[in-house]
């Protein structure tokens, strides 16, 4: 009997031995808002980015020194004339369906960005005339111009590569069940609750996958974003209020980490299709008033305990391309009631002011309200949910839409997508011929001394014209657990998974 029962003690410690040697990690992720379609060619959102990060991997990535570094792509040559691109692919990947991912899927990933009806990556590679396959492992990208920004763009949507036969088969529905190559695959998404993903046992780089599980979930309500972290419910948090940094500092169960934003923070002007046609859209002169009456630093000081970095451009002061020649200018409210004057539009002027749900980006918009109020506008605040925002944007139901734009390492992606004559983000309608033709002149010179040079000129036209007024760059305060390890914040605001572990 004595042996028996022994057998059964030895039988029941080998299970839970082995449960706990096998035990199931799952990493749960705290997002400030649920992301638009998880669908390369069509998702726009910050917060979409992060999400994609995990399952669908791209031909290139960026390094904390924001060089370019291969991802799905072994390397990549460009021609001397500069109208072609040739890229080798990594040998031996997989999607998650099974499907080898081969030059054949690259094509067909890159032309779908390029011609499917509602992309957002079509302006990303305009100059991109068609794509051929060179061997099974090998595409060339021949392009109309040479295209500087074009490696940047395949860091990130643009150089995201889909299975052919998973997009086939679900048509613009592919966002709902989307099928790439990543070290996660898709599980499921339940609206404004969570998106979960498994990890993808043929990944080409499993051996530095550590974590079985991921679970995203959109908290809008940072507080309680916060709240989860320190409770054990999360692990890891984007976008921890400027308030709570000594908070989560004092916390000897948290780590913060930080890197200064690519991006920034602005006001887009719904200068060509605001149906009311508010004096803020018809004039500029009343959009450099406002512009006039907001004091950068003070909302920085207010709103983010001075931790962030007022600017007035596309690209952060400290950016390579930041045109020193136009430093940000201190608050005028004389001035901007002398424009208002000159505008001839009469006080106050009331302005329909559609900002996303969030404690800062509500804090944001009535410091702006406060400090407009007294140049001479009456400015309405109104909240709407995150990816409504964008719906509405696109149909031109706003005259200012507060957003923030998370960055890219050539100023082209900050500034193209939102002011060129018809680019996809252009929310607003700006047209000036003047800018398009700089920047896409910018687009074809790889010198930097000559693209910084044409980028002095549309900084000239841009806050002369105002069609997006600047406010801040950000600093990227993400806060995780101590139990996980390997986490590093880079300036594109990512969550990177590979190398991740949790104690």
């Amino acid at each position: 009997m004595r042996n028996w029962r022994s057998a059964l003690v030895a039988a029941a410690f080998t299970v839970s031995f082995g449960a706990v040697a096998h035990a199931q990690t799952t990493l749960r992720v705290g997002l400030a808002e649920d992301p638009d379609m998880l669908d390369p060619s069509l998702g726009r959102t910050y917060v979409g980015r992060i999400v994609f990060s995990a399952f669908c991997d791209k031909l290139f990535d960026i390094d904390e020194k924001l060089n370019v570094v291969p991802q799905l792509a072994l390397s990549h040559e460009t021609s001397a004339d500069g109208k072609a691109m040739t890229i080798k692919l990594r040998p031996g990947v997989k999607f998650h369906d099974g499907e080898p991912l081969d030059a054949e899927a690259a094509k067909f990933s890159i032309e779908r960005h390029m011609t499917m009806p509602g992309s957002f990556r079509k302006s990303e590679l305009a100059s991109v005339d068609h794509v051929e396959i060179v061997d099974p492992l090998t595409i060339k990208l021949v392009l109309k111009t040479p295209f500087a920004p074009l490696l940047s763009q395949l860091t990130d949507r643009s150089g995201m590569i889909m299975s052919p036969k998973a997009v086939k088969e679900a048509g613009d529905k592919f966002g709902l069940h989307p099928v790439c190559a990543g070290p996660y695959k898709f599980v499921e998404r339940v609206q404004q609750d969570r998106m979960v993903f498994e990890k993808f046992a043929d990944y080409w780089n499993k051996d530095n996958v550590f974590i079985d599980k991921i679970v995203y979930q959109p908290i809008v309500d940072a507080t309680v974003r916060l709240a989860n972290l320190k409770s054990g419910g999360l692990d890891l948090v984007d976008r921890v209020l400027a308030t709570d940094i000594k908070d989560v500092r004092d916390d000897k169960n948290l780590v913060l980490a930080t890197a200064p934003e690519l991006g920034y923070l602005g006001l887009t002007i719904n200068v060509a299709r605001d149906k009311a046609k508010g004096p803020l859209s018809q004039s500029e002169k009343v959009r450099q008033a406002l512009d006039l009456s907001i004091d950068r630093e003070a909302l920085n000081q207010v709103v983010f305990n001075g931790e962030f970095t007022a600017g007035n451009q596309w690209v952060p002061p400290l950016h390579p391309y930041y045109q020193k020649a136009f430093p940000v200018r201190p608050r005028d409210v004389a001035k901007a009631k002398a424009l208002l004057k000159e505008a001839g539009v009469a006080t106050p002027v009331s302005v329909d002011y559609m900002i996303p749900k969030g404690a800062e980006y509500e804090a944001i918009a009535q410091v702006v309200q406060s400090m407009a109020s007294e140049a001479g506008f009456d400015i309405k605040i109104r909240v709407v949910e995150f990816a409504t925002t964008f719906k509405q944007a696109q149909a031109g139901e706003f005259q200012i839409f507060q957003i923030n734009w998370s960055g890219r390492i050539d100023p082209d992606g900050n500034s193209y997508v939102f002011l060129h004559s018809g680019a996809p983000q252009n929310d607003g309608g700006y047209s000036n011929p003047e800018a398009d033709k700089v920047m896409e002149d910018a687009r074809a010179i790889a010198d930097p001394a000559q693209r910084s040079a044409l980028y002095e000129k549309l900084t000239k036209i841009v806050l002369n014209d105002e069609p997006i007024i600047y406010l801040f760059h950000r600093k990227l305060l993400f806060a995780h657990t101590k139990k996980l390890e390997g986490y590093k914040q880079l300036p594109d605001g990512l969550v990177r998974v590979i190398g991740l572990k949790l104690k």
